[in-house]
């Protein structure tokens, strides 16, 4: 399933890596795809979308969508 969130806070390639690896955290074998410039995460998974939201919250982030 293709969920896709609009982070905030989001500045760097550290920033698309942590992002990533909290996405990963939930499922490893989640697909992610980053936008820095617009904040965009698309994240191909049939993990619950408030657990991934929840996972880069906790890495500082702000999920809004």
């Amino acid at each position: 399933m293709n969920q896709t969130f609009q982070v905030q806070g989001m500045s760097c390639g550290h920033c698309v890596g942590a992002v990533t690896q909290a996405v990963k955290s939930v499922d490893p074998a989640a697909e992610v795809k980053v936008d820095l410039p617009t904040g965009r995460v698309e994240v191909q998974s049939d993990s619950d979308r408030a657990a991934l939201a929840h996972a880069i919250e906790e890495e500082g982030y702000q999920v809004t969508a």
